[in-house]
């Protein structure tokens, strides 16, 4: 089962993939895929958590990141965290996944906005090939203050 058929799946550059859900048997199936990092954004008390998730990735000899983002309250520190291990994986086979690939989305493109790895524009497109970050409580005031602390940086 490839990771390609997760939900919302993206390549967001060469060696990063995003998505929503990724279910237990891909997961078990991303050492066969190259996958050397995962970062997951998804609390695990969520209902679209995968039990065992972490020994799951772990067992494969992947490094397994975990940075539980509430979706109602995204903050500044999830953002930071997020951007340091993406930092640690330069260069490896990364996958980043939530639930649908709006926490992901929302964090890669401020990320890949921040770094020059994108243009505004394209930050916005991947984004809203998505979902409307405007529809949902939060996210313009918590997008706004990263791209507002990424200028100051």
């Amino acid at each position: 089962m490839s990771i390609e058929l997760s939900f919302n799946f993206r390549h967001a550059c060469p060696n990063i993939t995003t998505s929503g859900v990724v279910g237990a048997e891909r997961l078990k199936a991303l050492n066969s895929e190259g996958c050397q990092v995962l970062i997951n954004l998804l609390p695990d008390d969520s209902k679209y958590a995968v039990p065992d998730e972490r020994s799951i990735v772990e067992s494969q000899g992947i490094k397994y990141v975990y940075i539980p983002v509430d979706f109602a309250h995204p903050t500044l520190s999830d953002y930071e965290k997020f951007v340091e291990a993406v930092k640690a994986a330069d260069g490896q086979q990364l996958h980043i996944h939530c639930a649908a690939n709006y926490r992901v989305s929302a964090f890669f493109s401020l990320y890949a906005e921040s770094t020059g790895l994108w243009s505004s524009k394209q930050a916005q497109d991947f984004v809203a090939g998505l979902w409307n970050p405007g529809e949902y409580s939060g996210w313009p005031e918590f997008m706004t203050k990263v791209r507002e602390q990424n200028v100051g940086a």
